[in-house]
């Protein structure tokens, strides 16, 4: 319908009208409306509520909104669904604030667990403990000596283990460090601490039973639950097993996938993707494989983002590449080639700097047209990166809330290479793309939290953007970010009708109430699949 003129939709009725909103349509030909008709799924018609009464008959079900503010659907574009489902069974360790209180935190769980069992946390921070350092596998211990336990740091690429999980694990003092990643020794006896970072983590994730095909299903679909009660409509999956895929198939058949779906596949199915010749967008616009996860480097929080020069508060590191540049190269040449569309976690300046060299060389090897390869985070840039990117036409996928969570960014990187971290308006201004996510379970999942902080930014100010600016990175930049800006990221004719209702206008609250707005509907295709307690729906005259 879209571009059809009034006399071809007006013999149409409406399967839903929502009337009496404050709608905020992105679309900048029409920025605002009062009303929207809704029929299969799709907007028929955006407009004031005279023009839409013509659309409605006897069936259709009108919503009054009573001057609640409606926006396109939020899209989140790096999420970690099945992680995120898991950790709400796990100790929540967000907000821990010293070893001890994380212990009590472990006692307790130990209190009601069988001996022998594994228990699970995640959400510390070292930077936000009293003591300021890393717990060690004895200090787990003096709370769990029966039971193997494994606490994730809040940023997912460190974890620490207790002795039991190390002994399970046959990780000794003689345990070689993995490629791409590091077992922690004591400096004087040479003995494992318990720390392991990046692919070190693997040894012992690798023994931790694996959630039954119901647990995991149960467990994505909490995470859907979650997901639209903070207005989501589309997320893009990151997938790390095969059973992922089955269960958002199985989710999907049984009427609980409740959103949208873009999967981004992990590097090691590339082959099979490539040999079955699945390409971006292969589905439809429910489910839909996306692109190639790739991880290049690891995190600032644990040090393992891959810097040019020491960190600041550890002059001994420079962080860590996951792959060296040979294999960068083979993945990216491989991926790029084979017509799918790359997503490369990249966070320090080092890695960046390694993945755009290798997108330059596969492009001059295959030149393509419009693949958005994306750089996820994107993290420690500086001018010239961001002018690579742009003339590559990489996108950025962000997650502003990382600025609230890396506080200590100034001390961990000093202030002149702090300036350049998560620098959302040199990027918007250089004319790249910017699509939103949380990297949820790592940070919330409310998009909301991520637009306040993108707009409040106390350090470095001059990179705070607008609230218009971030809604963009939610909804129209997040649906380009997946090459569906043409159904989806805005209120207009013929798009697909995921809207979101919150309880205040972002743009007209103070900043800081940003946070404070409430979501009060979420619509999927013109299905609610969420209404909060607070929502008085009443059908209008």
């Amino acid at each position: 319908m879209r571009g059809a003129s009034s006399h071809q939709v007006i013999w149409m009725h409406a399967d839903l009208a929502l009337i009496n909103g404050n709608f905020i349509t992105m679309n900048p030909s029409r920025p605002q409306a009062q009303a929207v008709a809704i029929k299969n799924q799709k907007i028929i018609k955006a407009g004031n509520n005279s023009e839409i009464k013509s659309l409605i008959k006897g069936d259709t079900e009108v919503i009054d909104l009573k001057g609640r503010t409606v926006l396109p659907g939020f899209i989140d574009t790096h999420i970690h669904m099945a992680g995120f489902g898991k950790t709400l069974a796990q100790i929540n360790l967000r907000g821990v604030q010293s070893i001890t209180e994380l212990q009590k935190n472990l006692e307790k769980r130990v209190e009601k667990t069988e001996e022998e069992r594994w228990i699970l946390g995640r959400g510390w921070d070292q930077d936000r403990l009293k003591e300021k350092q890393y717990p060690t596998r004895w200090d787990l211990d003096k709370a769990s000596p029966n039971n193997p336990v494994l606490f994730t740091r809040v940023c997912g690429h460190l974890s620490v283990a207790n002795s039991k999980a190390l002994e399970k694990a046959s990780i000794t003092k003689e345990t070689i460090s993995p490629p791409g990643g590091r077992i922690d020794k004591d400096s004087k006896t040479g003995e494992p601490t318990g720390i392991l970072r990046e692919n070190a983590r693997d040894l012992v994730h690798s023994i931790i039973p694996k959630p039954s095909k119901h647990q995991l299903m149960k467990a994505c679909g909490l995470a859907c639950q979650k997901a639209v009660e903070a207005g989501l409509t589309s997320v893009h999956w990151i997938i790390h097993s095969s059973d992922e895929i089955q269960v958002i198939q199985n989710l999907r058949a049984k009427g609980k996938l409740l959103l949208r779906v873009y999967m981004l596949i992990p590097i090691d199915l590339l082959d099979h993707l490539i040999h079955v010749s699945l390409f971006t967008g292969f589905g439809d616009h429910t489910v839909r494989i996306g692109g190639v996860k790739l991880f290049a480097d690891g995190s600032l929080g644990a040090r393992t983002a891959a810097l040019n020069r020491a960190y600041s508060d550890d002059p001994s590191t420079r962080g860590m590449m996951i792959h060296n540049e040979k294999k960068m190269q083979e993945l990216v040449t491989k991926a790029h080639g084979g017509g799918l569309q790359l997503a490369v976690h990249a966070i320090g300046d080092r890695a960046l700097d390694i993945v755009l060299t290798t997108v330059e060389k596969a492009l001059q090897k295959r030149p393509r047209k419009d693949f958005r390869h994306r750089i996820e985070h994107a993290s420690v840039l500086n001018k010239a990166l961001i002018t690579r990117m742009r003339r590559l036409g990489i996108m950025a996928s962000v997650q502003p809330h990382f600025i609230i969570s890396d506080f200590w960014v100034a001390d961990r990187l000093g202030p002149r290479r702090a300036r350049w971290t998560y620098p959302f308006k040199s990027l918007i201004q250089e004319g790249i793309r910017v699509a939103g996510g949380s990297d949820c379970p790592v940070e919330p999942v409310s998009p909301l939290l991520g637009i306040w902080a993108a707009v409040s930014r106390r350090m470095f100010p001059e990179e705070n953007i607008t609230v218009d600016e971030a809604l963009r990175l939610y909804t129209i930049d997040a649906a380009a970010a997946s090459f569906e800006e043409e159904i989806k990221g805005s209120i207009e004719i013929d798009k697909l009708a995921d809207l979101v209702v919150l309880s205040h206008d972002p743009r007209v609250v103070p900043t800081d109430g940003v946070k404070e707005i409430s979501v009060e509907m979420t619509f999927v295709g013109g299905n609610m699949v969420y209404a909060s307690g607070e929502a008085e729906i009443k059908a209008g005259p």
